[in-house]
C-alpha cells in the first residue's frame, strides 16, 4: 500500500526528490564497486528453483542490500510514517515492493499482505532489529511469518573495505563508491515456531554470516 496520497503536497514533492536522490546514490555505489556474492548451497538451490524465502539481516546492512536485490520485487515492511513514505518511494524506484505498517499502526494488515506474498511464491525481507532496535535484537514478526507459512529464513550480511559506520543505535553502515564488498547468504532455515529459543537461534545465524562476510572480504 502506498500512502503518498494522504500526505500534504509539500511532503509528496519532498518524497519524490528524496527517493530519486536515494536511487541515484545506491546505483552509483553499486555500479562503481566490486561485489562478491557467496551463496550457501541450500540458498543457491532455492534460487535455481525460484522458491520463496524470508530474507533477514541486521538494520545496519540495508544500503548494499538495496543494490544487490534491486529489481527482484522483494516485499519489504515499511512504516506508514512520513519517513516511511520516503523509504517506500526509494524502494519502489529500485524495484522493491512494500507492505505498509508497523507495530503501532497497520502492522496486522501489513503482515497479512506478506502472507499473501509468500503464498503466491514471492519473497519478503526483514530487519529483525529494526526500526528502533536495540542493536542485534530479534523482533518476533519475521519468525512468526516464516513459521506460519513454512518458508525458510535466509540470514545474510555483508562486509566492505570502504565503509562509513554512523554513530546511531544500529551502527548503520554506509558503503562508499569504488569499494570492495562481500555479501554472504547463509543456509535457509525453517522455524516451526517463534519464541525466545527461535529468536536466539536466528540471532546466532545472523552473527555467523557476519563473521563469514568478514572472512570472505579477506580474499577480495
Amino acid at each position: 500500500m502506498n500512502d503518498s496520497s494522504s500526505l500534504p503536497v509539500r511532503d509528496r514533492v519532498l518524497a519524490f526528490f528524496v527517493s530519486l536522490a536515494g536511487w541515484a546514490v545506491v546505483q552509483f555505489i553499486g555500479r562503481t564497486s566490486r561485489i562478491k556474492i557467496i551463496q550457501s548451497p541450500g540458498f543457491r538451490d532455492r534460487v535455481h528453483r525460484n522458491l520463496p524465502c524470508v530474507y533477514a539481516f541486521w538494520h545496519r546492512y540495508q544500503v548494499l542490500m538495496l543494490y544487490v536485490h534491486r529489481g527482484e520485487g522483494v516485499h519489504v515492511l515499511v512504516s506508514r510514517s512520513k519517513d516511511g513514505e520516503l523509504i517506500a518511494q526509494t524502494l519502489h524506484r529500485l524495484g522493491f515492493k512494500t507492505a505498509r505498517g508497523s507495530s503501532s499502526r497497520g502492522g496486522g494488515m501489513a503482515l497479512l499482505k506478506l502472507v499473501d506474498v509468500l503464498k503466491g511464491g514471492g519473497s519478503a525481507a526483514f530487519t529483525p532489529d529494526g526500526p528502533r532496535g536495540p542493536l542485534r535484537s530479534v523482533q518476533p514478526g519475521v519468525l512468526a511469518l516464516a513459521a506460519k507459512m513454512e518458508v525458510p529464513v535466509v540470514p545474510l550480511a555483508w562486509a566492505g573495505r570502504r565503509v562509513k559506520e554512523l554513530n546511531s543505535w544500529d551502527r548503520f553502515l554506509v558503503p562508499k563508491p569504488f569499494g570492495r564488498y562481500a555479501v554472504v547468504y547463509g543456509e535457509p532455515t525453517f522455524f516451526s515456531e517463534s519464541g525466545p529459543a527461535a529468536e536466539e537461534k536466528l540471532k546466532n545465524l545472523l552473527i555467523a554470516v557476519e563473521t563469514q562476510a568478514q572472512s570472505a572480504l579477506a580474499s577480495l
